[in-house]
């Protein structure tokens, strides 16, 4: 079925309206009602890096971090889309280190970090990367951690049949309260297998991240992975992005998440809380724009917060620099 979006962001030049960027948002407590929202909170969503989580919580909770030793940077980096810098890589090195691989094992391909787009550089000369610059080698290094805690093969460990890629699902649909065999199963930017779920299922599932409610050998998993990241923001993205402003301006109570085609995710400890929103042609800066907004309704953030005033209503810049226009909320949050 066709999501009931609404308009959310507008990019405006010359103080006119110029493109409307629609789509949808729920927040949701940890029991998967809707508080809040705007568009269609079940619109069916693909949750693309959002996973990533869930996607390491097997590891976590059948012992995992105490047998192969891991440490909180080393699980931050599993729930990140990181960005390729050196820190970053240490930590996938030790990662596959303790997984009993190295980089040849890693089946995610390799792309140019992010590094060099966010802060606007370019490679050296003769400089060049492999699978561990690539953004999901922390997820993919997780995956062959579990393998080896497992025994199992890891030729196929991106398989959907593989026993890891069944148990992810299982664990996910549990916790959103969903039927495994209902999930649509996609192929991630990775090569990994990605769930789509109702957005506010997804917004749930973050909730759960952030305070828990899912019985205690869960919640345990779940409270290491939110530690991990709330601890190490620059290993869940890297310096300058989003997810390392929106984690800090939580300061402790927050984590977030980014993942691709304009989705945003964030879980909010001390009010029970997630959000979750997808804009549905996967502009990138119009997300960043909506989650300010759901956060500065919810009275999480003030206008002028000084890591998230940045996405308030951000200019829109030529490339001479030249301030053309900006992109602004149209939205308000719904009950229910």
């Amino acid at each position: 079925m066709t999501a009931r979006h609404v308009p959310l962001v507008a990019a405006t030049r010359g103080g006119a309206i110029e493109n409307v960027h629609y789509g949808s948002v729920a927040v949701v407590d940890r029991g998967g009602r809707v508080l809040a929202s705007a568009g269609d909170p079940r619109s069916l969503t693909f949750s693309r890096s959002t996973l990533k989580a869930f996607q390491a919580l097997p590891l976590v909770r059948s012992g995992g971090v105490a047998a192969l030793r891991l440490a909180p940077v080393e699980l931050a980096l599993m729930t990140a889309s990181h960005s390729g810098e050196p820190f970053h890589i240490a930590v996938v090195d030790s990662l596959l280190a303790k997984a009993g691989q190295t980089r040849t094992a890693l089946q995610c391909g390799c792309h140019l970090p992010y590094v060099f787009a966010t802060l606007g550089r370019s490679p050296a000369p003769g400089e060049t990367f492999d699978e561990r610059h690539h953004n999901c080698s922390g997820k993919h290094a997780g995956f062959l951690a579990y393998c080896r805690l497992h025994g199992l093969g890891i030729d196929d460990y991106l398989d959907p049949a593989h026993p890891l890629q069944r148990r992810i699902r299982e664990d996910t649909a549990a916790l959103a309260g969903l039927e495994p065999a209902s999930m649509v199963v996609g192929t991630d930017g990775c090569s990994a297998p990605n769930l789509a779920l109702p957005l506010a299922s997804l917004a749930r599932l973050w909730a759960m991240l952030a305070a828990g409610g899912a019985g205690r050998d869960v919640d345990d998993a779940l409270d290491r992975l939110f530690g991990a990241m709330t601890a190490h923001p620059e290993l869940v993205s890297g310096t300058g992005r989003s997810d390392l402003h929106f984690i800090r301006a939580g300061r402790g109570d927050w984590v977030a998440k980014v993942g691709a085609e304009g989705v945003q995710v964030i879980g909010i400890r001390s009010r029970g809380l997630g959000i979750a929103l997808k804009v549905s042609d996967g502009h990138s800066d119009a997300r960043f724009v909506a989650a300010f907004e759901v956060l500065r309704a919810l009275g999480l953030v003030a206008p002028d917060d000084p890591e998230l005033a940045r996405y308030a209503a951000p200019a829109i810049r030529n490339v001479r620099g030249v301030h053309t226009g900006e992109l602004r909320p149209v939205f308000e949050l719904s009950p229910g």
